[in-house]
């Protein structure tokens, strides 16, 4: 895609911002504290807040607070303060490389504890990035998360594993980027190694908005192709929407880092969609009555080579 028409999805004009990093919060039953990145406009009040949850991949520094900078930038840009904490499954500033930890390699539950710390929290947040200080507002939250990250948004909107509700009602928009399926949908060997994975969507109830690129096929983790990700739009009754994006892999068109060598469909156009789709979503996900969504909905719907959005 080369000819500019995300430009066509509206959203206002960027605004400067400013990052915070390291943000330190004590977990001592974490094994190690959590660090995150706090960035956000440099003016403003009252900013809604996105918990960005990362997932794995082959770049060891990105897959932690330091990574999604084309997502970050372009939230905080326009109007979020973006907090991204490292999960203890990063090997840089986590303990993914350590494979006796308790929970690895995932360490799926701490993924999940990381966002309620971070909520529970945001005085000393602010405390530690006094830019910010008085300008979070906490009555507006949303998630996002990527591929396993997405899988620890999921929990945190009301999906269980084992049964276990572990959702967190502060939280009342997400979006889900590129996630994981069905365990009926995973391979033996996905499902072996990572039975954490196993969620029931049904108790999904949290607005939500699932994006997948119809390229995003991994014979590895699953036998039904790339609509195995689309799986918690299906599942959920949360879920309002679903965004698909023609041509797309996993990185769809390169979330997780600007020029990073394993997006293997890096395009500055799709990139361009996510952004701006994403964001027209959480925009109106978290300020009821905004046009945004609705906007952004008016004009993709008339360029499906863009994305094709469902919505119930």
């Amino acid at each position: 895609m080369t000819d500019n028409s995300a430009r066509n999805i509206p959203v206002p004009d960027a605004v400067p911002t400013v990052s915070v990093n390291p943000v330190t919060l004590p977990a001592p039953e974490r094994g190690l504290p959590l660090e995150l990145r706090i960035t956000a406009p440099l003016h403003g009040d009252a900013l809604p807040i996105v918990l960005l949850s990362h997932g794995g991949g082959s770049s060891p520094y990105l897959k932690s607070k330091d990574g999604f900078a084309p997502l970050v930038d372009f939230y905080a840009g326009h109007g979020f303060a973006v907090l991204q904490p490292t999960h203890l499954s990063s090997p840089s500033g986590g303990l993914g490389l350590d494979k006796d930890a308790p929970g690895y390699p995932l360490f799926w539950r701490s993924r999940i504890e990381d966002f309620r710390l971070i909520l529970d929290n945001l005085d000393a947040v602010e405390a530690q990035a006094p830019v910010f200080a008085g300008r979070l507002d906490p009555a507006r939250v949303a998630a996002v998360g990527h591929s396993a990250g997405a899988n620890t948004v999921s929990a945190l909107l009301g999906a269980r594993t084992g049964g276990t509700d572990l959702r967190d009602p502060r939280i009342s928009a997400g979006v889900l980027l590129a996630p994981t399926g069905s365990a009926e949908g995973m391979t033996d060997t996905m499902r072996n190694q990572y039975p954490e994975l196993d969620a029931d969507f049904a108790h999904l109830t949290t607005r939500t908005l699932v994006v997948y690129g119809d390229q995003d096929g991994n014979p590895v983790a699953t036998a039904r192709g790339a609509g195995w990700h689309a799986e918690p739009y299906h599942l959920s009754p949360g879920a309002d929407a679903l965004l698909t994006l023609p041509g797309a892999k996993h990185y769809l068109g390169g979330i997780m880092g600007y020029s990073l060598a394993e997006t293997d469909d890096e395009d500055p156009e799709r990139l361009a969609v996510t952004q701006r789709m994403t964001w027209a979503y959480l925009r109106s996900a978290l300020h009821p009555g905004d046009p945004a969504w609705k906007q952004a909905l008016d004009a993709i719907r008339d360029n499906p080579v863009l994305g094709i959005v469902h919505t119930k």
